[in-house]
């Protein structure tokens, strides 16, 4: 079996403080760069449970259908931010994310303004990456983590409480608790949830958001905000409640990949499109349970997720250069021979 080369944890602040060294040397992160100058394939995954899971199992779906070559295939966990992912890629220390986000990059490092369709931002990310990084953002998962509000199964059924809107006429009663910094946020903060759903939360405390599900489920809290693949949704038995307005931006999950590899290794593509719509949000939550509540490493929940559908072997795909969004995406990685049709 091969060895796989794993890293020690990464302090957020560190983490932080090599992202603006990185940035302002220009050069790669110290130490990472090894895998991919030897032409393997090094993915990076994150800090946070769900992060390191979908790079865990991209891991693992490349080393399953690469088996049977001498590919070095190489994870690297605990990145601290999408920026220091990012840079990771860009600096040639990674070549594959394991997850981005919709919503976070297209505000971010991409600085464009947000978009709550899903259609259009998945369609200016995949642009914008293409022709600002030279890299490829793949189709989604099929799920989003985006800010959501929450309730107890109990209160949902008694009170009737299945989306925002359905809020508004206990918005004097129910004590909500929210994430500090949604407060201020612009946009999808407070002020825009006020101006687009038309009331006020008037029993609304900030809170930290690691301790919103523990206090509504002890009753502590009526209404919490928190993300909507967080584990303890599932644990909890939590009804995540729709957001009819379209409030919250869209941060649907993808795997991102350069274009450099896409050129080494075309099976990639076809790895990574095995897993499109794979993933829903509620199977999300329960490997993030899985992962947190009861302590299984990542590594061991991504094997038997894949395990469970066979890494996906009967999975027929697309190829993106069939498809309209990405046909000037791949059009300068494609093989000698092929137009954009893929012909």
């Amino acid at each position: 079996m091969r060895r796989e080369k794993r890293y020690r944890k990464i302090g957020r602040i560190i983490g932080l403080l090599l992202l603006v060294i990185v940035t302002l040397l220009g050069c790669s992160l110290p130490g990472l760069g090894k895998s991919v100058a030897g032409n393997g394939i090094v993915i990076a995954g994150g800090n946070t449970t769900e992060r390191q899971i979908l790079a865990e199992i991209v891991s693992q779906m490349c080393d399953h259908y690469l088996s049977d070559t001498d590919t070095d295939i190489t994870l690297i966990n605990n990145l601290g931010s999408t920026l220091l992912i990012l840079q990771a890629l860009k600096g040639k220390d990674a070549n594959i994310s394991g997850a981005m986000y919709t919503g976070t990059s297209l505000t971010g490092e991409l600085g464009l303004e947000p978009a709550t369709d899903p259609d259009k931002a998945m369609e200016e990310v995949v642009k914008g990456y293409s022709s600002e990084y030279n890299m490829v953002w793949f189709p989604s998962y099929g799920f989003e983590n985006t800010y959501a509000f929450m309730v107890t199964r109990q209160l949902a059924d008694e009170k009737g409480i299945h989306k925002i809107s359905d809020l508004k006429p206990y918005a004097d009663t129910l004590k909500v608790g929210v994430d500090t910094a949604w407060i201020e946020r612009k946009g999808d903060g407070y002020e825009g949830f006020k101006d687009l759903y038309g009331f006020t939360l008037d029993k609304m405390s900030s809170m930290e958001i690691g301790l919103v599900y523990d206090a509504v489920r002890a009753g502590k809290m009526d209404v919490v905000l928190g993300y909507s693949t967080d584990g303890r949704i599932d644990a909890y038995d939590l009804v995540v409640l729709e957001d009819d307005l379209h409030l919250f931006p869209p941060y649907d999950a993808s795997p991102v990949a350069t274009k450099e590899l896409l050129r080494k290794y075309p099976e990639v593509e076809t790895i990574l499109l095995k897993l499109e719509g794979a993933i829903d949000s509620e199977k999300m939550q329960k490997l993030n349970r899985i992962s947190d509540e009861e302590q299984i490493e990542p590594r061991i929940v991504a094997g038997q997720f894949l395990e469970e559908n066979n890494y996906f072997e009967e999975k027929d795909t697309i190829p993106l250069a069939e498809r309209e969004l990405y046909k000037d995406v791949v059009r300068d990685i494609l093989p000698p021979g092929k137009d954009k049709e893929g012909k």
